[in-house]
């Protein structure tokens, strides 16, 4: 009877998907989901009897909801333990079911159920609600549902860990004389200062401008990486002024 009631809590468990944006993971945020479960039958409250009645002891088992069976061989004596097929292994059987749900116990709903995601959840995470899966057998306690989250890809937000990468595109100007930019966060824009001579490749640090640390304290970081970009159409002027620039510059020449 313990194995068989194991087993129907296994099968009262739910399974949902969720699919939520960048910053609703690092943020976290509340969902209302709308579910179909089994529930127990508001009449019978899940016994499955006619109110009033009660379910009888099982013959065949002895409300055991096992049978026995004992073999005789030439290694020893062995015992068989089944199932029993009158009951199915519940040790009872009604004899005046429910009308409204037919003896089954159970009825068909649809819910809504509240989610809390909190701030810093990662992808393929898993959030268990207690009691809020398929009900159980015969009046017994509710499965859980289980909310396993899938997290859309950012336009330009990459995330590590706790930490966020952002690719900064600049031009060759602001790259060789510094300047000052607005960089997208989670908490809305920054500025950042950009030294001259600045490189494709140099990664600048925001502190605390990352994902929230899931259940401890604290924030990452948001890196921001340098990206040079080479314009692939110039203007007749701008074409003389990298000319002229060119031509001051020299060839570059290898680091010794």
């Amino acid at each position: 009877w313990l194995i068989y009631f194991i087993q129907s809590l296994c099968f009262t468990n739910l399974l949902y998907n969720i699919t939520i944006t960048f910053e609703e993971a690092a943020l976290g945020c509340e969902k209302e989901i709308n579910i179909l479960r089994t529930e127990n039958c508001s009449l019978c409250q899940g016994i499955g009897c006619k109110p009033g009645s009660q379910p009888t002891r099982c013959p065949s088992c002895n409300g055991t909801g096992q049978l026995r069976q004992v073999q005789q061989s030439i290694f020893g004596r062995f015992t068989h333990i089944s199932s029993c097929p009158q009951c199915h292994g519940e040790g009872r059987i009604i004899t005046e079911p429910c009308p409204q749900c037919r003896g089954t116990g159970k009825e068909k709903h649809q819910r809504s159920v509240s989610v809390k995601i909190p701030a810093g959840i990662d992808e393929d995470s898993q959030i268990r609600l207690r009691g809020e899966g398929q009900a159980g057998t015969r009046g017994g306690p509710s499965g859980d549902l289980y909310i396993t989250l899938a997290i859309k890809q950012h336009e330009f937000f990459q995330r590590d860990g706790d930490n966020i990468i952002y690719e900064l595109p600049i031009n060759f100007a602001q790259a060789a004389l510094g300047t000052e930019v607005e960089v997208p966060t989670l908490d809305g824009k920054t500025k950042l200062k950009l030294p001259a001579g600045s490189q494709t490749g140099a990664v600048f640090r925001l502190k605390n401008k990352g994902i929230p640390r899931l259940h401890r304290r604290g924030r990452g970081d948001q890196l921001v990486t340098l990206r040079v970009v080479t314009p692939d159409s110039l203007t007749k002027k701008q074409r003389q002024l990298f000319q002229e620039l060119a031509d001051t510059l020299g060839p570059a020449k290898n680091p010794p």
